[in-house]
């Protein structure tokens, strides 16, 4: 994202060049893997090894750096810990670093045996929809077989490349959910569908306001009910989430160590067992999210979803090399 001080003019040019970049990409791996695709063998009417085109898709080219307005104010980690900690109003499945944790069984009941997979994203940006949409058909299986534990950290620092705060009210949604809606499952659907190429609105100067109505729809498609959802739009975790944002970004341990972004927190951003995943790496290794998730745990791809089979690295474990 571009830098404080930036023109708008050079802001719109810069996201129309990544777009654009990150289109070519996709292309050029859509069009490798339906190659790859007509190469496979069959052997007993099963696929040995299928490509999806969803988690086909080029490694996350375009990272946000999460300098969200000029006014913010530099603080300390410990101050931004308090600060976040004092909210008044928070949603109830939060951990005190802002985070909801998702298990096999449910929301806040960590397995100790199983890595934590954290997910640090905006509604609005597209290098996290793109994440998403490589990798959470496989967020699924790996919940539900108890492989892992998955935390989501929702941001709003994106607001100002909307008309409408659309950031802002689709991450208190994300986290009215969670708060009152006791299946986790369906949270895990909203934010699937929140990134959905059909109904993520683009960024910036290509953004077309987007009402809670339509948010809504993303929510019912997952199960959500509608008295729920109803409700998730009043504002309420709107400080909660300004603390949350001011507190993260002063983490030493998100900050890229490699890249434009170097020395400061872009999303998306993914940590295994606290360690941070170089995204830049990702990009220029040129491989796809999923692989470089399922490589990060020590797990193959055969085995996702299979109960009973856990990552190589555990639940305490350094992610593994994606060399």
């Amino acid at each position: 994202m571009a830098q404080q001080g930036t023109s708008k003019s050079q802001k719109r040019k810069a996201r129309a060049k990544r777009q654009a970049e990150q289109e070519a990409l996709e292309r050029a791996q859509a069009e490798e893997a339906a190659k790859e695709r007509k190469q496979q063998t069959i052997i007993g009417g099963i696929v040995v090894a299928v490509i999806v085109v969803l988690v086909a898709v080029i490694a996350i080219v375009t990272l946000h750096s999460v300098h969200k307005k000029a006014q913010v104010q530099k603080v300390s980690n410990s101050t931004s810990y308090s600060a976040l900690q004092k909210v008044k109003v928070k949603p109830t499945v939060v951990d005190d670093k802002g985070g909801i944790l998702i298990s096999k069984d449910g929301y806040g009941k960590k397995l100790d045996k199983a890595p934590t997979v954290e997910i640090y994203m905006d509604p609005l940006c597209p290098g996290c929809g793109s994440l998403h949409r490589q990798i959470d058909g496989d967020l699924d299986k790996l919940v539900d077989a108890g492989q892992i534990n998955l935390v989501y950290h929702p941001m709003n620092f994106l607001d100002q490349d909307s008309t409408d705060q659309y950031s802002t009210r689709a991450a208190g949604a994300i986290l009215y959910v969670a708060s009152h809606d006791a299946n986790a499952e369906h949270l895990m659907g909203f934010v699937s569908n929140l990134y959905n190429k059909d109904y993520q609105p683009e960024e910036g100067p290509d953004y077309k306001a987007t009402g809670n109505d339509k948010i809504k729809e993303q929510a019912l498609k997952a199960s959500v009910a509608e008295d729920v959802i109803d409700k998730a739009f009043d504002g309420r975790y709107n400080k909660w989430l300004t603390a949350s944002y001011n507190y993260t970004i002063t983490r030493k341990e998100l900050q890229n160590q490699s890249g434009q972004n170097k020395g400061s927190m872009s999303t998306p951003a993914v940590t295994i067992n606290g360690t941070l995943i170089d995204q830049s790496e990702i990009s220029q290794l040129n491989i796809p999210q999923e692989q470089a998730l399922l490589k990060s745990l020590g797990l193959k791809d055969s085995q996702v979803g299979e109960r009973g089979v856990m990552p190589k690295i555990g639940g305490t474990g350094a992610p593994q090399s994606l060399q």
